[in-house]
């Protein structure tokens, strides 16, 4: 993964951390003993990665947690060869590494992380930047018109919900790995909020088909908000609810978890191809 450096303002040491996957000396950091109630984001882009009540004491010298918001974390090889890796999700910066096994908690999961690339958020305040996830057909279009709305910060496109690791677009194409074309809104929680997004994504897709979108048939075009926190389940709830005095409504609900990223040549395909969406564009809803 190549790595955005997005904050200028990263001490050498932390550039250290981040992108040449240092460590700090055990006992040392900020969060090892830190456990006020929050979130902790990516020190480099700001992502959320962590909730505080996945943090745990382990001993260990550095700050640990069992979980992860859900599709923040990317879980690698590393380059010793024998432990695993995990980098932010979005931007490709080093956390520290993953052990199971060790019975620490029920999870028996330690991500044993660096706290020089965290930041923490404290309880009602917003993250730099968020992120959740769509389905609503091709990905192409979903992600054409999110970029137009004002407060999206960056979008990508992948694949979301299935079994298989690391899928190809043929592989996703047989709709037998379960997973559905997904984009991938990165936005700033200061400028838009999840009912905006929400809002935004009814009327860009068709969310009363069930089989697809368009001439777009199949499970992996189906309509999905895939949620990485339970403001956005409960914002997404409302709105179908909402939408179902007048609609029949097709899009499922479901909990973000491993985001593949799909093929350089999808990313941004519009830009790059000059064509337009075939079946998303913005109609009234609301």
């Amino acid at each position: 993964m190549k790595h955005k450096i997005i904050n200028p303002n990263l001490s050498d040491f932390e550039k250290f951390v981040l992108f040449s996957k240092g460590t700090e000396r055990p006992f040392t950091g900020e969060y090892e003993n830190h456990f006020k109630e929050g979130i902790y984001v990516c020190k480099n882009c700001g992502i959320p990665l962590y909730n505080s009540s996945d943090k745990f004491h382990s001993g260990c010298g550095w700050p640990a947690f069992d979980d992860e918001i859900p599709g923040a974390v990317k879980k690698q090889p590393d380059r010793d060869g024998i432990r695993t890796e995990i980098v932010c999700a979005y931007c490709g910066a080093h956390l520290g590494h993953v052990f199971y096994g060790e019975k620490f908690t029920p999870k028996d999961v330690r991500h044993c992380v660096n706290s020089v690339s965290l930041l923490f958020v404290p309880k009602g305040e917003k993250p730099p930047i968020d992120r959740m996830f769509f389905a609503g057909g091709c990905f192409w279009g979903v992600e054409h018109l999110f970029k137009q709305l004002e407060g999206v910060f960056d979008t990508r496109v992948g694949y979301m919900g299935g079994t298989w690791k690391n899928p190809t677009y043929e592989q996703v194409c047989t709709g037998l790995t379960g997973h559905y074309e997904t984009v991938e809104v990165i936005f700033d929680p200061k400028k838009i909020d999840e009912e905006t997004l929400v809002r935004y994504f009814f009327e860009i897709h068709d969310f009363t088909q069930e089989s697809g979108q368009g001439p777009d048939i199949g499970e992996q075009y189906k309509s999905v908000i895939f949620y990485t926190n339970e403001t956005q389940r409960r914002v997404a709830e409302e709105v179908i609810s909402f939408l179902k005095q007048k609609y029949k409504v097709a899009t499922q609900i479901k909990r973000a978890s491993d985001f593949w990223l799909a093929e350089d040549y999808h990313q941004d395909y519009y830009e790059k191809t000059g064509k337009v969406p075939y079946c998303h564009f913005r109609r009234k809803v609301f």
